[in-house]
């Protein structure tokens, strides 16, 4: 048992564990050859809606700064895996979408990270794994108010 100082938090945890499946997709899409990305253009791909979404939309879902989505589109859009196209409900707005290529590169990271799902199954066993995934598609709710935390 670890002691309260050497304990890590929960959110370190969950950072941990998200570098764990991020490193292992790289990792596989470094192996066959893919286009190289970053861990924000992953985060990016994986905010993505299918219809297209703005970049403002996905600085906030990824909770990053515009200029950060915006570098990491511009990445997307030359590696020719994104594409922006004009918002039919703004003329101001463009959406950022995945190109067929793009589609694929989703396709084969959706693959991938279920294999790595699977390798964490054999790992750790497939009930806490389960358990794992039961707990986070659980609705939280909103962070609660400073003062509500007591």
């Amino acid at each position: 048992m670890q002691s309260e100082s050497t304990r890590r938090s929960l959110p370190q945890l969950l950072g941990e564990a998200r570098r764990w499946f991020e490193d292992g997709l790289l990792s596989a899409l470094e192996a066959a050859g893919a286009t190289p990305v970053s861990p924000t253009q992953v985060q990016l791909f994986a905010v993505l809606d299918d219809a297209g979404t703005t970049v403002s939309e996905l600085a906030r879902r990824m909770a990053v700064t515009r200029q950060t989505a915006h570098q990491a589109v511009h990445g997307l859009v030359a590696a020719g895996l994104l594409e922006q196209i004009p918002d039919p409900s703004s003329a101001r707005q463009r959406l950022i979408r995945r190109t067929p290529e793009g589609q694929r590169a989703h396709r084969a990271a959706e693959l991938i990270l279920e294999q790595l799902e699977d390798e964490l199954a054999r790992r750790i066993g497939r009930e806490p794994v389960d358990a794992l995934r039961a707990a986070l598609e659980t609705p939280w709710g909103r962070a609660p108010a400073p003062d509500s935390t007591r």
